[in-house]
């Protein structure tokens, strides 16, 4: 979710000022990258995201058998992990990495705003989703794993359900929060450390991710989820996304503009 910048620029004080009733200069529009660009920064974006996401955990287990200490493993070199890679790739296609998001940003766009359009967003996913299994496939490989072994990891239970619409839908609050205030610039320190955050105080540990969800299910390590848990995760990250949109409908709720002052004596 790139922001534009305005097309006109003031006109430094002591440069050559414009004839009266000449258009002044204005900087050249930012160039948008070509789709195909943009589709493989959303590929190799979620390749290595699900990459150090999974490796993380299977380092972890290696390396000590207590499930807070891998939790902690793993949930640290995601949030540095995405850090890095959403301030690296943000310019390039804006570094969703998460179809939850690119939805989100295309019915934002549908109804107005800056985002995606239909064709992008038929590109975007499936990029996000191939990405996420080839992450999972390296990070196996990295790891002397079976390349692709699916997860025998059951997440069904409802309050895991729940802690994904959680997830889910206080991501899309502070990514789209972070675009109403004009405060994008935040979002690599702002997302990833949410994303930590949700390592933690939500029952799933925050997948927050159709992409990433549908990646682990290659892998049969500690990040892993069941090919049957799957749908049921991807429809609640569908809920938090309706329910994230709606918040951010309400809270970041524009004003009507201040009526002009009455003119004094």
């Amino acid at each position: 979710m790139t922001v534009t910048e305005p097309a006109g620029i003031p006109i430094p004080a002591g440069e050559p000022q414009p004839a009266p009733g000449a258009t002044p200069p204005r900087s050249p529009s930012p160039s948008r990258s070509p789709l195909i660009a943009r589709a493989a920064a959303e590929l190799v974006g979620t390749a290595a995201l699900v990459a150090v996401v999974v490796g993380s955990g299977i380092q972890a287990t290696k390396l000590t058998q207590d499930a807070a200490l891998q939790l902690l493993a793993n949930s640290t070199a995601t949030v540095f992990g995405l850090g890095v890679l959403i301030a690296l790739l943000g310019p390039v296609s804006g570094a969703h990495f998460n179809p939850a998001v690119t939805v989100a940003e295309w019915w934002t766009a549908r109804r107005g705003g800056a985002g995606v359009n239909a064709r992008e967003l038929a590109v975007y996913v499936p990029s996000q989703v191939l990405g996420a299994i080839a992450g999972a496939i390296l990070a196996d490989a990295m790891f002397g794993e079976p390349l692709v072994k699916w997860s025998t990891h059951d997440r069904s239970a409802g309050n895991l359900l729940l802690g994904e619409v959680v997830a889910t839908a206080g991501l899309i609050l502070l990514v789209f929060g972070l675009v109403r205030t004009d405060r994008l610039r935040f979002a690599p320190v702002a997302v990833a450390s949410y994303i930590g955050a949700a390592y933690w105080f939500t029952s799933s540990t925050s997948f927050a991710n159709p992409a990433v969800t549908i990646g682990r299910a290659f892998t049969d390590t500690f990040a892993g989820i069941a090919p049957a848990s799957v749908p049921g995760f991807v429809g609640m990250q569908l809920v938090g996304v309706v329910v994230g949109l709606a918040l951010v409908a309400v809270i970041f709720m524009r004003g009507k503009p201040a009526a002009p002052a009455a003119p004094t004596a």
